[in-house]
């Protein structure tokens, strides 16, 4: 499974795991620059409103302390409370819903995060999210694939790439990825020996 888009990490193999009313929506103009997903309303928690919330982010109850949240069009914003957490979920209350009716109508909605309000990175350190869509390259200039995924099996970040109707995972390491230029939209690649002749056909699952 992907880790999640706020999580981060570093290229040398540690993983850091560092007044609108939501029921009708916000008509002003979208939140401007790119949104990440951090979470999704499960459904109503209790009569008074609170909601159960699955929280994508690194660091669960985080969910709550980045700032505002929005929907998918950038245009509803909700202002999430996280109060605490039961069954592998969080339990929250957001701005505006105080009923159990309210909460309910909210069940399946994704929440998603302006990338800006995440801290800048330090260096060599990665958001899972900006390396997602990168194209990757071998040092001579020429395609290899492109980055869809960051995965961690517990040992080190493995970056899952496409390529020429094959999955291909590769380790995050300065000596396997020794360039990462998150303004051009690319990395280099210098696979391990042997690392290809592994690599899944499109479709299969990574292991």
């Amino acid at each position: 499974m992907p880790a999640s888009a706020t999580a981060m990490t570093r290229r040398d193999d540690s993983a850091i795991s560092p007044g609108i009313d939501p029921s009708t929506g916000n008509d002003n103009v979208p939140v401007q620059g790119p949104l990440l997903r951090v979470g999704r309303i499960l459904g109503a928690r209790g009569v008074k409103g609170e909601v159960r919330v699955h929280s994508d982010t690194a660091d669960p109850r985080a969910i709550g302390s980045y700032g505002p949240l929005y929907a998918q069009d950038g245009r509803r914003m909700f202002s999430l409370t996280v109060t605490g957490a039961s069954a592998g979920t969080l339990n929250a209350r957001i701005a505006g819903i105080a009923d159990r009716d309210a909460a309910e109508a909210l069940k399946g909605l994704d929440l998603y995060l302006p990338r800006a309000a995440l801290p800048a990175p330090a260096a060599e350190e990665y958001y899972h999210a900006d390396l997602v869509g990168l194209a990757a390259i071998h040092a001579d200039g020429t395609a290899f694939g492109t980055v869809v995924a960051v995965h961690d099996f517990g040992a080190g970040d493995l970056l899952e790439i496409a390529r020429a109707g094959t999955m291909v995972l590769i380790p995050f390491t300065q000596r396997a990825v020794p360039s990462v230029d998150l303004a051009a939209g690319r990395l280099v690649v210098d696979p391990p020996a042997g690392l290809l002749d592994t690599a899944k056909p499109d479709g299969e699952e990574a292991p």
